[in-house]
């Protein structure tokens, strides 16, 4: 299974390289550091903690980890590596100089151990799950402790690995330590093979999620500038597809609520001229975040389309959807406007983050709506109901807040095993 795995994989390497380089044309991002895909890179001192989050979600949900691990430890060097170019420039907006930044090599063997080469962490950490055969092998062969933080795994991905049992069983046996979500996921991680031993539930990590208070700063002072007494409502990370029945939906809300403004942010920056274009078609009056053009009275939708600011316009919302969720995307992370106290709503996709939309639900803390008719019902109607707002604004944040502590729980798994690899690293060395 192995050897045609890696047939595939070198089959698949230079297809994957010529779609980089050819989405390169439309967004330079793309052409950026495109050899660290077979493991090039500048060498870090040895002994670096290496985290990885595929995408802009996953970076985001590492920030406090990745904020800990700098406290904790500031001697060892902290590599964070994403597959998008999204996700990385939100790690650099996030972090700044404080990490070193990495592409994750693509899954050959040629290329994981070029990439071990430079990189020589002391401890691996992967977001959620994000399970590569040849990266397995090289943390186990080169005796990497490796620690799957904030894991989940869903049904489906369950017969998928159990097809490719022999590609994931051994590391799963021995390897990998695995901090589940929930006790479902540990419980199909265990059904996968993974020891039982060294499977542990600590909870999801996007509730250790905390406001920046200068973010709530800058959400008044946009808010009274721009938007006045108008009414907001904000979609954020909306996919293919969505921003049309968004725009449907705002129709819909102006003819109840003539003031009413909409902030709409695509998840992808590849995208903004694509719904600049959407915005032209339809004939709405709109302005552009980039282009420092002010919000006018008769202005009907902002479109976000810088980088790092969907948080500062939750939290100046008075509703937020959030989006990727009435397209089978799966939903993206309605812990982010619950913090702020806005009232949240979805559409009916939210697989990729069911226990936080469970948790949310039982607390009578969302609002799901099917289709565009019911996103546009949905925020006329908390728009005219504003004590209903703040109820469920106030639900939506003690969810976020009574439902923290994953981070700690995360913690205290990390410590023994980075003091593990540095007797191993000693043992090595008084050996030599």
């Amino acid at each position: 299974m192995k050897i045609l795995y890696n047939l595939l994989a070198y089959l698949a390497a230079p297809i994957a390289f010529l779609a980089q380089w050819l989405r390169g044309l439309g967004d330079a991002s793309y052409r950026e550091r495109r050899w660290e895909r077979f493991g090039f890179g500048e060498p870090v001192p040895a002994g670096s903690i290496w985290v990885h989050a595929v995408s802009v979600g996953e970076v985001q949900a590492a920030a406090p980890l990745v904020r800990a691990l700098r406290e904790r430890h500031p001697s060892r060097t902290l590599v964070l590596t994403s597959v998008t170019p999204t996700g990385a420039a939100r790690a650099r907006l996030l972090f700044g100089e404080s990490v070193t930044l990495r592409y994750l090599p693509y899954d050959l063997p040629g290329s994981v151990r070029r990439f071990f080469d430079r990189v020589r962490p002391a401890l691996a950490i992967i977001m959620e799950t994000e399970l590569w055969p040849n990266l397995l092998a090289e943390c186990s062969r080169r005796d990497i402790p490796l620690l799957l933080a904030s894991a989940r795994i869903s049904p489906r991905s369950v017969r998928r690995y159990r097809r490719l049992a022999s590609l994931f069983s051994a590391a799963l046996s021995r390897d990998i330590v695995i901090a589940a979500q929930s006790e479902a996921d540990a419980g199909r991680f265990r059904s996968i093979g993974a020891d039982a031993a060294r499977t542990h539930v600590t909870g999801n990590i996007k509730f250790d999620f905390a406001l920046d208070p200068a973010v709530c700063v800058r959400a008044r002072a946009w808010r009274e500038t721009q938007a006045g007494g108008r009414p907001v409502w904000v979609a954020g990370s909306t996919h293919e597809g969505e921003e049309r029945l968004v725009l449907d939906a705002h129709t819909r809300v102006r003819g109840r609520h003539g003031a009413a403004l909409l902030v709409l942010v695509p998840r992808h920056p590849n995208r903004f001229a694509e719904v600049a274009a959407l915005l032209k078609q339809r004939g709405v009056d709109w302005v552009s975040r980039s282009s420092g053009a002010p919000v006018l009275p008769a202005t009907e939708v902002v479109l976000g389309d810088t980088m790092g600011e969907l948080m500062m316009f939750y939290a100046a919302a008075d509703i937020a959807f959030v989006a990727g969720s009435l397209v089978p995307i799966g939903g993206h992370n309605l812990l982010e406007p619950a913090a702020a106290g806005v009232p949240v709503v979805t559409g009916p996709h939210n697989f990729n983050g069911q226990d936080i939309y469970d948790r949310m639900v039982g607390a009578g803390a969302v609002t799901t709506v099917p289709d565009a008719a019911g996103l546009s019902a949905a925020v006329s109607g908390l728009l005219e109901d504003t004590p209903r707002r703040r109820e469920l604004g106030e639900r939506g944040r003690r969810v976020a807040l009574e439902n923290r502590g994953a981070l700690e729980r995360l913690l205290a798994l990390i410590a023994p095993l980075l003091d593990d690899a540095h007797e191993q690293r000693g043992a090595a060395a008084a050996g030599m």
